[in-house]
């Protein structure tokens, strides 16, 4: 299923171009994760097939601000677990959190990601979250662009599970 849904990815979200990434690198092939998260059918068997890969301590599934609102909302219906939303910044009104949502326990708490690359999004999301006392210790992601942020979060003790890498995009013939 993996390998289906690994071409289905490539043939709906990749571009060629130059593209600059969160990290500041600069990437000529780059997946549009936005293409393949507005696509029902395919968000759908998305996070079908990332269900196992959630940890079985889950108690809260925690999505990052933007990419991983669409997959943390559809994974909570799927496995019926709460979620809660990320914010890059605390709003200024309102309630002023960064995290919406169900409160976050101080474990248990899985995070949800689109694409990883240095997984500079996620290390921000967990300065935060330990300031609060709550500590994941794996955040999942649809694309691993392999370049590094498994490596920088393991070395802050989070596993990353990644449903299909880089290189798995790149054998996938369209």
């Amino acid at each position: 299923m993996t390998e289906k849904l690994t071409t289905r990815i490539k043939a709906i979200a990749q571009l060629q171009g130059r593209f600059e990434l969160r990290s500041g690198t600069i990437a000529e092939t780059y997946f549009d994760k936005y293409r393949f998260e507005a696509q029902p059918e395919l968000l759908h068997d998305i996070c079908t097939a990332m269900v196992p890969l959630l940890p079985a301590e889950s108690r809260v599934l925690a999505g990052l601000e933007m990419g991983g609102i669409p997959l943390v909302t559809l994974l909570s219906q799927l496995t019926r677990l709460p979620c809660a939303f990320i914010r890059k910044e605390a709003k200024a009104y309102g309630t002023c959190r960064y995290a919406e949502g169900v409160d976050l326990p101080e474990t248990g708490v899985t995070l949800i990601e689109d694409v990883v690359s240095s997984g500079g999004a996620i290390l921000d999301a967990l300065a935060k979250l330990r300031s609060d006392g709550v500590y994941p210790a794996v955040a999942i992601c649809v694309i691993d662009r392999e370049t590094g942020g498994r490596e920088a979060l393991a070395e802050v003790g989070v596993e990353l599970r990644a449903l299909i890498t880089m290189s798995d995009l790149q054998q996938a013939t369209i």
